[in-house]
């Protein structure tokens, strides 16, 4: 098949930046005074989520540090539902794969399964809290402020959702799925219950921009908690990556993962949901998508695999079932653990997605291919596209159109 020649394109987004993040790390924690707020030789409980986040290690490192210096006893503690394969020896691999390690974060780094109950909701609903969590003399809260990939509310990713399902591990995550309130609804009620029964200190939220760099840290109060978060996620949503071309026939994801988005793809990038009646996004407009490896980081973990049309035979040998249904039953969005048709290569995958073109020849395809939904700020898109889009503000072109390359083995290069 002769497909269209590529061209690679830059796509200009706000690059707000902090060059010293644990400086700035320092400077919050100082701002809102938590080392008056330690007792002497308290634990104090970091917790740290599954998601990819820039230098996460480091800003992790710089809680740890500030909290030994006021002479607290500081733990590491996963914050991340049923992720991990819902078992503290997967969660702790997780973080390990972010370079949180006892080592390299200079404390431990404790972990379990087992959840108190501290209380109802009006509904009977149980709220359940990590009992490392709620054993210790104080939790810090450490998570990225983001739109969420399954819903819209006026907490989505971030401080309050770590709190509510990422500390209610397995069984919480699971109620917390199931529950008939749906999620915008579930999380702030669950929170609300939580910042009076367990001992949360505070909160530090962090918003990468759209080139996966930190572009903001700041420091949270429990009793701002309410007032702020939903402002941090506006401004969350103003600096996201996105794609800046509509109307595409065919989006290559060169890679998916947990440590790219909850759902493996960011559903604000590829405009696509597959959620019983959930309205699809208009944008960007994508027909077809292939997607082509798991990252490491991932772990096997392919939740969201079901949201591509078709995959590469090397991707699905990647896939940790144990680990990805685990999430899904957790979640109960069984759909996005579907397996989508695998064909042998990236070639063999690619050109079966603009074989299904049927009304026009495959040099005009409206190809994008994006390494993954984080990294948008170089890409590349078919002739056709580029043809339309070389007047667009925040697009500049960076090179002459090439074909695709493929090894021997018909993977792109």
């Amino acid at each position: 098949m002769q497909l269209p020649k590529m061209v690679p394109v830059s796509q200009r987004f706000p690059a707000e930046t902090i060059d010293d993040v644990q400086a700035t790390v320092r400077g919050e924690l100082a701002r809102v005074g938590l080392a008056a707020m330690i007792r002497r030789g308290s634990r104090i409980a970091v917790c740290a989520g599954s998601r990819g986040i820039a230098q996460i290690d480091q800003i992790i490192r710089a809680v740890v540090d500030v909290l030994t210096a006021a002479g607290a006893r500081p733990f590491v503690l996963p914050a991340m539902g049923s992720h991990g394969g819902a078992t503290a020896d997967g969660q702790r691999q997780v973080l390990a794969g972010y370079g949180i390690t006892p080592q390299s974060m200079g404390c431990p780094v404790e972990a379990t399964m087992n959840v108190v109950e501290v209380d109802r909701l009006e509904d009977g609903t149980p709220v359940l809290v990590n009992r490392l969590a709620l054993e210790s003399d104080g939790i810090v809260l450490v998570n990225r402020i983001k739109p969420h990939t399954s819903f819209r509310g006026r907490f989505e990713s971030g401080l309050m959702k770590m709190m509510t399902i990422g500390l209610g591990s397995h069984r919480g995550a699971c109620i917390a799925h199931a529950h008939a309130w749906g999620l915008a609804r579930l999380i702030p009620a669950w929170g609300n219950v939580i910042l009076r029964r367990a001992p949360v200190l505070l909160g530090l939220a962090i918003i990468e921009n759209a080139y996966d760099r930190i572009a903001r840290i700041e420091a949270l109060r429990p009793e701002q908690f309410e007032q702020r978060e939903p402002e941090l996620l506006a401004a969350a949503r103003q600096t996201m990556a996105r794609l800046l071309v509509r109307d595409v026939d065919v989006l290559i994801v060169e890679e998916m993962g947990k440590d790219i988005s909850g759902t493996g793809m960011d559903t604000n990038v590829i405009g696509r949901m597959l959620l019983p009646g959930v309205p699809e996004p208009t944008e960007p407009g994508v027909r077809r998508i292939v997607c082509l490896k798991l990252t490491r980081k991932t772990h096997g973990n392919a939740n969201g695999v079901g949201l591509a049309d078709i995959i590469t035979r090397r991707l699905f040998a990647e896939i940790d079932f144990r680990a990805t249904y685990a999430n899904v039953f957790t979640t109960g969005l069984l759909n996005r653990a579907n397996i989508p048709v695998i064909m042998d290569s990236d070639r063999d995958a690619i050109e079966q997605a603009v074989s299904l073109l049927r009304s026009q020849p495959p040099q005009q395809a409206r190809i994008v291919r994006i390494r993954n939904t984080l990294e948008l700020g170089r890409i590349q898109i078919s002739e056709p596209l580029c043809a339309e889009v070389r007047a667009h503000p925040d697009i500049g072109v960076l090179g002459e159109p090439e074909p695709l390359q493929f090894d021997r083995n018909g993977n792109l290069v």
